[in-house]
């Protein structure tokens, strides 16, 4: 046990947000998810654990109790904070270096103490003094946090020459960005992270996934995103009618589990119902028969001793719905652009677009955050103009645009009279129940907007878009702020949907479901794929140009393959130019000489993937023997192999890490081969069948 809440009960203004709340966190490399409802109390949870709240203490019943072992280090987002913005973004990040760095200063020091210590015991002491604290050391990345640092900067959007810019110079957004990065950097033995992926785009959770699934400590995250839970945790507590419930696994795990304790639940529940029926029924037959009143008796005794079953509590699935229909169908073309150029200054343009979007369709846009998916949709909606080039909306098209800023709505009006001001001419009872299918009932709608929260103000805004019932929706970050039940709710109101759809969005259960198309803007290039995520992923991975397949709206000149692996590029060329002559042009590959050259890239794959590992395993063998001679008593007094012994150590950890690397990447390309061949494979039945 590192953290525990015993009995945990919060209450805010009389209302219970939990109570007879039991938490813990087992062991010191658990990575647990927190979920539960908007509003549930998952968020005040997080700030019990950080110290930075109090339980609530009820005189009649037993304490609430937060407990801690070995008094662990606890990092809460909301804690970090700048104390000098005139400070650059290098010597603010570099303060939680001084964890580190102290420690690497206390190696060197033991060091030299123990070439001068002469007594033996005194020198025991100091060797394994050394050797956890090293170990330690380690552990924290302290032989490789100068690289970690480069690295997590990239991922999150951030340059070389951003290091020596003013903390006062970022924007709000940006120095969230780095609070978290230095909260991931200060490595705490708990880790408390409330919606970690929000506003960064899908690179960079991808790689936050892999950063905190091998992160050395305990993990408490409170996130949407189904597949990064699926991805990282391995236990769930769920906050759900005040009260918490653990689930042991991810987050497919939990909501099979929960879907099974239910069922459980209910059918022991109208089981022992149905016997309690029939042992009354019995009973009361008896008390008319003067023979057998005791038996009547036993009966109902029967009945008291039983151990009663709660029938099982609905889970709380309330969300918002509307059946979006178009007010007016446009013409079968909705939208025409043409090589339109996109950004805030004709010296810098963000990317160049083209493409035509049909009625019905369902336009996924993705890419890094700043390189234009925001733009793009703000100047399709004319709120910025274009740098150069046009586009034209089709006959009868009708927009309702949702901007990811309407999180951030402020106004002092309350919800209906917001509202209403949009449809002044509806009757208070239409504007009622328009609020009201989107779960503003009764007096919540006398609620100002000013009170709301995020996900409130998101489930407004969209009320009043879908009022309007236009034939194109236009929608920046809708989920942003939404819980599962929520997102969920959008998708499939989004897929049954007559209209049109262009979005945004980080969500990618959200993008897999609901788009059929997908732009994908990368810097200074812009590239459509005519199919949904699933088949993008693969495409994009493997960069075929097939006629019909990716198209290159535009292009910069460079090698589109330059951020690929080599070796996987390699692969694929020769899957193209199979068979090909010097003097022939290069021919489509049969099925079978695909599914031939393929095998052979996976087996040679295969087979660097298993020598990668044998030389892991030969590398920590290697370490054991080393360390095992740094305790050789014979080698007590003599500092120079010592020292010599710790750099092969140092060295091989060096080569640990970078093997570890080409592991990975070796694993991805196998991958994605495995993938692609086991599709081919479906094809090929699929049109055998039909044969």
């Amino acid at each position: 046990m590192i953290l525990q809440i015993q009995n945990g009960r919060v209450e805010f203004s009389g209302e219970i947000l939990f109570e007879h709340a039991d938490f813990v966190i087992r062991n010191k490399k658990e990575k647990i998810a927190l979920i539960g409802r908007n509003g549930c109390g998952k968020t005040t949870l997080l700030k019990v654990l950080s110290g930075e709240l109090q339980m609530t203490q009820h005189e009649n019943d037993a304490p609430s109790v937060l407990l801690r072992t070995g008094n662990p280090s606890v990092g809460y987002l909301k804690q970090i904070s700048f104390d000098d913005a005139d400070q650059t973004l290098d010597e603010e990040i570099r303060k939680v270096f001084q964890r580190v760095l102290g420690m690497k200063a206390r190696l060197d020091e033991l060091i030299v103490r123990m070439e001068a210590q002469q007594d033996e015991k005194e020198h025991a002491a100091l060797i394994e003094e050394y050797t956890a604290l090293e170990e330690t050391f380690r552990d924290i990345g302290g032989y490789y946090y100068e690289k970690e640092y480069d690295t997590i900067l990239r991922k999150f959007g951030f340059s070389e020459e951003d290091k020596k810019k003013k903390l006062s110079e970022f924007s709000g957004g940006q120095r969230t960005k780095l609070a978290f990065i230095k909260l991931l950097l200060s490595k705490p033995e708990v880790l408390l992270l409330d919606e970690p992926t929000n506003h960064l785009d899908i690179d960079a959770i991808e790689w936050l996934e892999g950063y905190l699934k091998s992160y050395p400590y305990a993990l408490v995250v409170v996130s949407h995103d189904r597949m990064f839970l699926d991805r990282i945790v391995d236990s769930v507590y769920e906050i759900e009618h005040h009260a918490l419930t653990y689930y042991p696994g991810n987050y497919t795990d939990f909501a099979r589990q929960k879907k099974e304790n239910f069922e459980k639940q209910k059918k022991d529940y109208n089981r022992q119902q149905a016997e309690i029926k029939r042992l009354s029924e019995l009973a009361e037959k008896m008390k008319h028969h003067p023979t057998k009143v005791s038996m009547a008796h036993s009966k109902e005794k029967a009945i008291e001793h039983m151990d009663k079953i709660e029938a099982p509590e609905q889970a709380d699935t309330r969300t918002f719905h509307a059946a979006l229909t178009p007010l007016h169908q446009p013409g079968k073309d909705v939208l025409s652009v043409r090589d339109l150029t996109i950004g805030y200054a004709k010296e810098d343009p963000l990317c160049t677009v083209s493409f035509e979007l049909k009625r019905g369709g369902r336009l996924g846009i993705l890419g890094g955050n700043g390189l234009g998916k925001s733009t793009l949709l703000k100047t399709l909606v004319e709120k910025i103009p274009p740098l150069s080039g046009d586009f034209s909306y089709g006959v009868n098209v009708e927009t309702g645009y949702f901007d990811q800023q309407m999180a951030q709505y402020s106004s002092s009006k309350t919800v209906l009279d917001d509202f209403w001001d949009c449809y002044p001419r509806l009757l208070q009872t239409e504007v009622r129940n328009a609020l009201g299918a989107f779960l503003f009932t009764q007096e919540e709608v006398y609620k100002t907007v000013d009170m709301l929260s995020g996900g409130e103000k998101v489930r407004l805004a969209l009320a009043k878009i879908f009022q309007a019932r236009p034939n194109l929706l236009i929608l920046d970050e809708p989920t942003n702020h939404m819980d599962m039940i929520g997102k969920e709710t959008l998708e499939s109101i989004l897929t049954e949907y007559e209209g049109t759809v262009i979005f945004v969005s980080h969500d990618r259960y959200f993008i897999r479901r609901v788009a059929d198309t997908i732009l994908e803007i990368s810097p200074h290039e812009a590239k459509l794929y005519p199919f949904g995520y699933e088949d993008y992923l693969e495409k994009s991975h493997r960069q075929v140009s097939e006629a019909g397949g990716a198209g290159n709206i535009m292009s910069t000149g460079a090698d589109k393959d330059k951020d690929k692996d080599p070796a996987l590029s390699e692969a694929l060329r020769a899957v193209r130019t199979y068979g090909k002559k010097p003097e022939e042009p290069v021919k489509e590959p049969t099925r079978a000489q695909q599914s031939y050259q393929a095998g052979k890239e996976l087996a040679r794959l295969q087979k660097r993937r298993q020598k990668t590992e044998e030389e892991l395993e030969k590398l920590e063998t290697e370490i054991q023997e080393l360390k095992d001679r740094l305790l050789d008593p014979s080698l007590s007094s003599d500092y120079m192999k010592l020292n010599g012994i710790q750099e092969e150590i140092d060295a091989k950890d060096e080569e640990i890490l970078s093997l570890m690397e080409e592991y990975d990447r070796l694993d991805t390309m196998i991958a994605q081969l495995t993938d692609s061949a086991a599709k081919e494979k479906d094809t090929g039945l699929e049109e055998g069948g039909k044969q």
